[in-house]
């Protein structure tokens, strides 16, 4: 984990352990929290079409800032709780996803990658 995600994590940590909430923190509570937190950012975008996706107002955006915040602070603490350094498994990923869609076949479209 690079250092400002390990920092966050070590903040998150001490959060929970102050409150006494490690107690409730497992993989699998962390997961579920972090899906309706995703559901919660999703929510702002409800109905918006794809060009007010993209210009949101300054409360909006705010507002939408928040719930990022919430989801990145639940994946850390799921990837914390799991031993899972998450900067070196996107890396990882990426490095797949690349192999997966390489520029000469999926460049300017959106196909899956069993589809190029």
């Amino acid at each position: 984990m690079n250092d400002s995600l390990q920092g966050l994590a070590k903040e998150l940590d001490r959060f929970a352990r102050d409150r006494d909430w490690k107690q409730f923190h497992s993989p699998k509570n962390l997961a579920s929290a972090l899906i309706v937190e995703a559901g919660e950012l999703l929510e702002h975008f409800q109905w918006m079409t794809e060009a007010q996706s993209r210009e949101l107002a300054p409360e909006q955006r705010e507002a939408v800032g928040a719930e990022i915040a919430d989801v990145l602070l639940y994946l850390i603490q799921l990837a914390d709780a799991l031993g899972i350094d998450p900067v070196a498994a996107a890396r990882a990923k990426l490095q797949v996803n690349a192999s997966k869609y390489p520029v000469a076949g999926a460049r300017g479209h959106s196909r899956k990658y069993d589809k190029l």
